[in-house]
């Protein structure tokens, strides 16, 4: 059996020698793992001193600035069966543009005559009223003309009176004087200077007199008597006149409140009658309808359409976390991601950002939502891109607030620690209050 050659010695030393050498060279991927690993650590280095712009980030959709620009339900006032549709769904409408026509369904006022039925009764309450006006103004002039009756019925008689009067104090002096001569004639006639006769005539006199004055003054009491009846005759025509005149009053008092309550109703009833015909309450677009169909009853205050007003101020409401609130302000610049644009969105370096748009901050809650999250309405940026026209109201946003720039490094050692963004405006800051550069 043939066996192969032995090599040479020095052969086999030379063999040995290239391999050792082999195994101290480095390989080349050996080297490039190196490079890479050095220009990584070398670039990490040089990123943590690159510009970060913190940001607090929410979600939220697109809404209405203002509450008038917000879609509004429109009702109906009165309830009542639909007769007619004027639009449809995705029209434009103006501001009073009859919307749809519906008819009444209560009992009350079925009859299309009951205004007329209600003006009938007006008009004679209104006339029931003036003619007791009227009444009343006769009745003054009664009273007026009885008070004069009165005030010369009281001089006739206190004229007579005095007449009486006079008469008595007159009768008076004769039976005084009569009396006097009486007793003239007794002395004379005691002493035996005069007749019987003249004594006798002296005391018929005085007996005259005497009587003359009784009936002086019982005309002059009857007098005093018919003064006071007088008095006491037209007080009574006076009072019962004046009784009539307060009465009427009242009568006129209600029935002018017949009236005033006839006159509402008939009010009411031209109001509701223009309640038949539902009209839009502003510009804006039809945006779906909640009845449907001819004859379809509707219920007082109940939902007929949904309208969203023309030119409507957009913003946007985010939904922010409560201990993201303290570092948000009005003015606070945001970008924002509208669903249905691409967009290449970089928070931190947003001069970057490809797609999003820019807002301010306008107004923060003060009390958080049914989720606890606070709501934060965003405007556009004036200084900014504007807002694509084609938004419509319930897009789904994503908002981004800018705070304070700061280095890679450190944010990155912040969001390790859990510790909350830098702001340094934070102290010049209130609530919801306006920062120095939104003042600026």
């Amino acid at each position: 059996m043939a066996t192969a050659p032995t090599p040479p010695v020095d052969v086999l030393s030379d063999h040995g020698h290239l391999e050792s050498a082999k195994l101290l060279v480095s390989p080349k991927s050996h080297r490039l793992f190196f490079y890479i690993v050095l220009g990584t650590l070398v670039a990490t280095v040089l990123a943590m001193f690159l510009p970060w712009q913190q940001f607090i980030e929410g979600k939220g959709e697109v809404t209405a600035f203002s509450p008038s620009d917000r879609p509004q339900e429109v009702p109906s006032t009165i309830g009542g069966r639909i007769v007619e549709w004027y639009v449809q769904e995705g029209q434009a409408v103006t501001k009073g543009q009859p919307l749809l026509r519906i008819a009444e369904v209560k009992d009350d006022y079925l009859d299309p005559r009951t205004i007329d039925r209600y003006n009938d009764q007006l008009a004679g309450k209104t006339a029931a009223v003036s003619s007791k006006r009227d009444k009343v103004r006769q009745l003054q002039t009664q009273v007026s003309l009885m008070e004069q009756n009165l005030r010369l019925s009281e001089q006739k008689a206190r004229t007579k009176v005095a007449q009486y009067e006079a008469e008595v104090r007159a009768a008076v002096i004769d039976s005084s004087t009569s009396l006097i001569q009486l007793q003239r004639q007794q002395a004379l006639f005691d002493q035996e200077l005069t007749r019987l006769t003249d004594l006798e005539n002296a005391r018929v006199r005085y007996q005259n007199t005497i009587a003359k004055l009784q009936e002086k003054r019982q005309t002059l009491q009857a007098a005093q008597i018919e003064l006071n009846a007088v008095a006491l005759d037209y007080g009574e025509k006076i009072a019962k006149a004046r009784s009539d005149q307060a009465a009427t009053q009242a009568e006129i008092g209600e029935g002018s409140a017949d009236v005033a309550k006839l006159r509402q109703n008939v009010q009411n009833l031209e109001i509701r009658n223009g309640f038949y015909i539902i009209r839009a309450p502003q510009n804006g677009t039809i945006v779906r309808a909640t009845r449907s169909g001819i004859g379809e009853q509707l219920k007082e205050g109940g939902s007929v359409v949904t309208i969203m007003p023309a030119d409507a101020q957009q913003a946007v409401a985010l939904m922010v976390k409560p201990m993201d609130v303290p570092l948000l302000s009005v003015g606070r610049k945001v970008r924002l991601q509208f669903d249905g644009w691409p967009a290449l969105q970089f928070a931190g370096w947003p001069s970057v950002s490809v797609g999003t748009f820019g807002g301010t901050v306008a107004v923060i809650d003060r009390v958080p939502g049914q989720n606890g999250d606070f709501r934060v309405l965003v405007k556009p940026d004036s200084v900014d891109e504007k807002w694509p026209r084609q938004l419509r109201l319930g897009s789904g946003v994503l908002g981004w607030a800018m705070l304070d720039e700061v280095r890679v490094g450190f944010e990155i050692w912040r969001r390790i620690n859990g510790f909350p963004p830098s702001l340094r405006e934070a102290s010049d800051e209130g609530f919801g209050g306006e920062s120095k550069a939104a003042t600026k």
